[in-house]
């Protein structure tokens, strides 16, 4: 018998639609690279950028030709998370919904586990 499991990081469509439009813009291939670094006012901090190609360790999302990749290092961190693009008064920011986070800063940039 099959068991589901939820994806290890996804890709909403709001995400995809801005990644698709910068990439456009540049010239550039459209894959948001996704890691997590020691620091920031709670512990650890995404760091988001735009890759050229997918690396070996990579787990891939993939929303309407649009690439997310997260190393396999940050993939611990950010299992089960999902990627999203809010642009509202507070400013036009990628965001992370993240069920590992015990805790996070005011910001949304950084977390700790």
């Amino acid at each position: 018998m099959a068991t589901l499991t939820q994806p290890e990081i996804a890709l909403t469509p709001s995400a995809a639609a801005r990644v698709a439009a910068i990439a456009a813009k540049q010239g550039k291939p459209a894959i948001l690279r996704l890691s997590v670094e020691g620091g920031g006012c709670s512990g650890f901090q995404y760091k988001f950028g735009f890759a050229e190609d997918v690396e070996g360790d990579d787990t891939v999302a993939e929303l309407d030709g649009v690439r997310l990749v997260v190393d396999s290092i940050s993939l611990d961190l950010v299992r089960g998370s999902a990627v999203d693009f809010v642009d509202n008064l507070g400013g036009a920011h990628f965001t992370v919904t993240n069920p590992n986070a015990a805790s996070g800063c005011g910001c949304g940039t950084s977390f700790s586990v």
